[in-house]
């Protein structure tokens, strides 16, 4: 499918830049598109290339948007508008002068290796940006999602695909739920105990939508059934991640991580873990292929019997890139909603405590709850440990970097 603009045919799925571009090189004005004649030579900075400074001049070589690197040219400082580009260019280069251990000020020449670097660094940010576009174009929470690398020239992973719900793997079905609650106010006046009393449990929430009951014990929320609306205390979870989070690359080896960029009081939800639903046999499948790799993204679903996995290494959200501790501020719980298949509950993160702006957000690959009653003794949740050999003796040991003082040494 094209579009025809005065005579010239471009493919629908373009950008603006690109259908800006497209008519500046063919000299076609376009209203709808802001070009014209007055701007037909007004061209725009993609990212610079190289650096140099002749008589106390400065000059960028410069990567134009729309034309091959090859059509480069290098402009005068005073000729370049763009200051968040210009800003961003030096930062890169001044922390990787720093990083060869060499003196912060701009040399007079670059040496090709450094330019390289700093190319390289530029397309990066281009990839990392449309990344998080592609992202926040994907989820259905109010809270945005930011993509930063400060570390290391890695881009977006290759094979991930972002879901804001479980994907049922090939066997399995999700009944919904046949009734729901008819509170008037399902916090103060439970009609029956409400949705959490139908199934004789306790009500999970505060007014202020944080968790009142142990780690380890199900939080029945209400659902699609019900008669109360959508600012119904008893519906936290399915209302999606609040937040606004980062997801970073850290450096110290543990690959990607996610921090919040606001402040989380203690109790509150923050994410689900979410990802592609199989059974157990399939995920022994894939675990041994993940061990083999190192990692493993296989969250066992072992509320009342290890019967289905959540596998996130490929369809997931945010969550797939929260790093393991061994003090974690994460707390898992099992969460039910439209569904109630206690085989297949939906996991949902809760802060321990207070977590500062800022904040690496944790949870314990490894976790074990403490049972409280019966009822709690159900949920052991084991994440990562699916299809790996039942004996310790015979696990692959994979070394603990999260660096705390209570750490085990070993995630498995």
């Amino acid at each position: 499918m094209a579009e025809n603009l005065k005579g010239c045919s471009v493919c629908c799925k373009s950008s603006w830049n690109q259908l800006q571009d497209l008519c500046r090189l063919a000299k076609l004005s376009c209203p709808a598109l802001g070009i014209s004649k007055r701007n037909f030579y007004d061209f725009e900075v993609e990212y610079l290339c190289d650096y140099k400074k002749i008589r106390e001049q400065e000059y960028y070589l410069v990567k134009w948007r729309g034309y091959p690197e090859s059509e480069s040219t290098w402009e005068p400082r005073q000729n370049l508008k763009c200051v968040r580009i210009l800003k961003q260019f030096h930062k890169d280069l001044e922390r990787e002068l720093l990083r060869r251990h060499q003196r912060s000020k701009p040399p007079r020449h670059l040496d090709p290796s450094l330019a390289n670097y700093l190319v390289q660094k530029a397309k990066q940010r281009r990839a990392l940006r449309r990344w998080e576009q592609e992202l926040n174009a994907k989820r259905n929470h109010l809270g945005r999602i930011t993509v930063e690398n400060e570390v290391d020239l890695d881009g977006p992973p290759r094979a991930f695909v972002y879901i804001n719900e479980y994907r049922v793997g090939e066997g399995i079905t999700l009944n919904q739920v046949a009734v729901g609650c008819e509170c008037q106010d399902c916090l103060w006046a439970p009609a029956g105990g409400c949705c959490p009393g139908a199934s004789l449990h306790k009500f999970a929430y505060n007014d202020q939508g944080q968790v009142r009951l142990r780690a380890g014990l199900p939080i029945y929320e209400c659902n699609s059934r019900c008669s109360c609306g959508y600012d119904c205390p008893n519906r936290v979870v399915q209302k999606g991640i609040r937040y606004d989070l980062c997801i970073f690359r850290t450096d110290d080896g543990r690959g990607w991580g996610v921090r919040t960029l606001e402040k989380i009081r203690k109790n509150s939800f923050v994410m689900e873990y979410v990802g592609e639903i199989i059974t157990s046999e399939e995920a022994e499948r894939r675990g041994q292929i993940y061990d083999r790799q190192g990692a493993t993204y296989l969250f066992d679903l072992d509320y009342v019997e290890d019967v289905y996995t959540v596998d996130a290494a490929y369809y997931g959200n945010i969550s797939h890139f929260v790093n393991h501790s061994c003090d974690p501020n994460l707390q898992v719980y099992n969460v039910f909603i439209d569904n109630l298949d206690e085989r297949l509950p939906r996991i949902a993160f809760f802060a321990t405590r207070t977590i500062r702006a800022g904040e690496e957000l944790t949870f314990d690959y490894n976790m074990q709850v403490d049972p409280v009653d019966m009822e709690s003794t159900r949920m052991d949740s084991n994440f990562g440990l699916a299809g790996l050999p039942g004996s310790p003796k015979k696990r692959v040991r994979i070394e603990c970097k999260c660096g705390t003082e209570s750490c085990r040494k070993y995630l498995f």
